[in-house]
């Protein structure tokens, strides 16, 4: 066991409540049958993998199915230095006691929620391991270092996301991992379905919202050709309450799109270009 952390019992308290229950329906659009594929795996306890670029709406679609089914949602947002304590648990000292304090996604299992681990890839494999029993016959999660063995209730579901696009040799999944999951292909939706999207999300009118869809579209013209990825549908929903908000469409457009795209001046004045030719 390593040494425990002291910890502040307000701190503690923080750190006990991770889970998430949505009393109002988050706004999301269907575009294919994701909605019955997920409440299939869902029913029949299997885990679920969600594929595709950066701001499609794979976290808010996790969100809308969690409202849909009910249960308690713990999201989990992945990183380099993301540990299996930091997922499991760890022992922690409040005043002069050692106490246990479970993990994100032990609790998750615990409470039958909904865990979702979002871009997984960027997690240590030696972290990624972990949910490997959970996402087979044995749906149980090992936490050694509290000497537990957690069967997952019927209502625990393990959902994980990626970008296929910013996979490399270094972060790429193995295939022992992602032969667990059912998996689903995310994009950006048609331009008509985004641009409601859009209107809905961001609070403008028909027309701001389709020249922002058409803005990102053909910022995605240029993956590959100065940007890694487009702007996706999160980033025109941003420029489009910063329009909302009363700011000038030109000026909410570089803030809110081309400049989290790029840093090179050459793109960004190609992103600028195409901001003047829509707005």
């Amino acid at each position: 066991m390593s040494d425990p952390e002291p910890v502040g019992r307000a701190h503690i308290r923080a750190l006990s409540t991770p889970l998430v229950r949505l009393e109002n329906e988050p706004y999301y659009h269907a575009t294919g049958d994701e909605i019955a594929v997920f409440n299939s795996a869902a029913k029949s306890r299997l885990p679920m993998m969600l594929k595709g670029p950066t701001g499609c709406g794979k976290t808010r679609f996790v969100e809308h199915m969690a409202w849909r089914l009910k249960r308690p949602l713990v999201t989990v947002a992945c990183h380099d230095d993301l540990t299996t304590a930091d997922l499991v648990g760890r022992y922690l000292i409040v005043g002069d006691e050692t106490v246990w304090m479970d993990g994100p996604l032990t609790a998750a299992v615990r409470a039958g929620a909904i865990c979702y681990l979002d871009e997984i890839v960027e997690a240590r494999k030696d972290t990624t391991v972990v949910i490997h029993p959970l996402t087979d016959s044995r749906r149980a999660l090992p936490v050694e270092k509290h000497g537990e063995y957690i069967e997952a209730p019927p209502d625990f579901m393990l959902v994980i996301s990626y970008n296929p696009g910013y996979q490399s040799v270094l972060k790429e999944m193995k295939p022992s991992t992602r032969q667990r999951f059912v998996a689903l292909d995310f994009d950006y939706p048609d331009a008509d379905t985004e641009a409601r999207i859009v209107a809905h999300e961001g609070g403008v009118d028909d027309d701001t919202a389709k020249r922002l869809v058409k803005l990102g579209s053909l910022t995605r013209k240029l993956k590959g050709a100065g940007l890694d990825e487009g702007a996706g549908t999160r980033l025109l929903v941003h420029a489009a309450q910063m329009i909302a908000s009363g700011m000038a469409p030109d000026i909410a457009c570089t803030a809110a799109i081309a400049r989290p795209l790029a840093d090179e001046a050459d793109t960004r004045d190609a992103l600028d270009d195409l901001i003047r030719a829509v707005f």
